[in-house]
């Protein structure tokens, strides 16, 4: 038995734009930082020998091999020569399992303040996970960590168990991807889940595409300083950093970006054409540094690529994906598509219970969209109900929440998969253990 008060779990929730960790139990995860890392080569260090001399400045950074990581929004905010901004994460799946440990470390050691030894940790995995994935996530858990118990949970059934359902239509979307995935009985219907590549990242670069176009850059907030001349009035001053790099400028521009998405976008009643669109009244949105920029018609447009990605293809500067965009299917289709594949009894239920999750779904008006989108695509018979978590932080963090009821459920407590379970069976017991 790991349960009881005296223990709890630690749940991690590490998406393709933020990682969530905290405590099972409480409503909302402790820690929320960006899961992308700043990566210096360490070529140009004096002293390669003793990495620990040069490492007294930022407590956040490890060093291997022959690269710096720095993890964290306040270790990413700072500007450093040649910094690169790497994601581990490709298409939902781990491609740098050095920078996830990273990641990992920092969550546990800079802002829970845990020690792995001593806490059961419950896993967020995207429905797509090989096999391969989740035992090596198990083996760096139990060798590296020491961790007393693990448990690998599906995003979608968490989501599912968040809203207190066992049976339903999960549609998250997130930073890098838009996943459908029905969940019946607390399992996943593999077979049934649509996925498409649109996520919250590919609309912030339409919009700065968008914008670019129209004569408005983006400045990043480390390329200017703001002087006061006279009381309330700012000059602007740029600053020149020849050593930056340009994943570190795009991470920047996209940070801004995505705040103003965030802030004027909201997905339009009907199907956006440039005609009925282009004599919208327009939103004021002040940059940080001092201009004021007005968004028309592309706080429609841009949340419209959901529903319709072959949008992407009008946008100049986005060719390199309207080519994967002219095959994508909108998010209703995917809903239809993923729904016909489960079994014919579950469908009326699916139809009636259709989730929204994730950072890109919480936009505004995006459910009633998507209800009235589906309403006149789905069957007669069908009752439609499109779910969303009324609050912003619920819906963002659904996927962490339902680990956290999860892992402090008492009847859980025999499900987890134990270090001694590990060191008798190897990590492949993880496929037996963990559905």
């Amino acid at each position: 038995m790991y349960g009881g008060d005296e223990v709890s779990a630690i749940v991690i929730d590490l998406g393709s734009h933020t990682c969530k960790a905290g405590y099972a139990g409480e409503d909302a995860p402790k820690a929320v930082f960006p899961s992308v890392v700043g990566s210096v080569d360490q070529m140009e260090v004096d002293n390669p020998d003793n990495p620990e001399d040069n490492s007294g400045s930022a407590p956040d950074s490890k060093s291997k091999g022959k690269r710096r990581l720095y993890v964290g929004s306040q270790a990413l905010g700072f500007r450093r020569d040649l910094m690169e901004v790497l994601s581990p994460i490709k298409d939902g799946m781990v491609v740098d399992w050095d920078i996830v440990e990273n990641i990992w470390d920092h969550a546990f050691r800079e802002c829970l303040l845990i020690d792995p030894k001593e806490h059961p940790m419950l896993l967020a995995e995207p429905c797509s996970n090989t096999q391969q994935q989740r035992e090596k996530a198990a083996e760096i858990m139990f060798e590296k960590y020491q961790v007393p118990a693990l448990f690998l949970a599906k995003n979608a059934v968490l989501t599912s168990f968040a809203s207190g359902r066992a049976t339903s239509l999960v549609v998250d979307s997130g930073g890098g991807s838009t996943t459908v995935a029905p969940v019946h009985d607390g399992y996943v219907l593999q077979k049934a889940v649509a996925t498409s590549p649109i996520g919250g990242e590919i609309l912030t670069d339409c919009l700065i595409k968008s914008l670019e176009q129209k004569g408005i850059t983006i400045k990043p907030r480390y390329s200017f300083k703001r002087k006061e001349i006279r009381p309330g009035e700012f000059q602007t001053v740029d600053l020149d950093f020849p050593d930056t790099t340009e994943s570190y400028k795009l991470y920047c521009q996209r940070a801004i970006a995505s705040d103003i998405k965030e802030c004027v976008s909201r997905a339009p009643d009907t199907p956006y054409d440039d005609s009925s669109y282009s004599n919208i009244p327009t939103t004021s949105y002040e940059l940080p540094d001092g201009q004021t920029i007005e968004v028309g018609a592309d706080r429609f447009k841009i949340p419209d690529i959901i529903f319709n990605p072959s949008l992407v293809q009008t946008i100049p500067g986005m060719e390199s994906f309207a080519e994967t965009a002219a095959s994508l299917r909108g998010l209703p289709q995917m809903v239809i598509e993923s729904i016909n594949k489960c079994d014919v009894d579950i469908r009326r239920e699916l139809f009636s219970s259709i989730l929204l999750a994730g950072g890109t779904a919480s936009m505004q008006q995006l459910k009633e969209r998507l209800e009235k989108d589906l309403l006149e695509e789905s069957p007669q018979a069908a009752r439609v109900k499109v779910l969303a978590s009324g609050n912003a932080t619920e819906r963002r963090f659904s996927v962490w929440i339902g680990g956290s009821i999860l892992a402090s459920l008492g009847s859980f407590q025999q499900m987890w998969f134990s270090k001694s379970e590990y060191e008798e069976h190897g990590a492949s017991y993880v496929q037996r253990k963990c559905p």
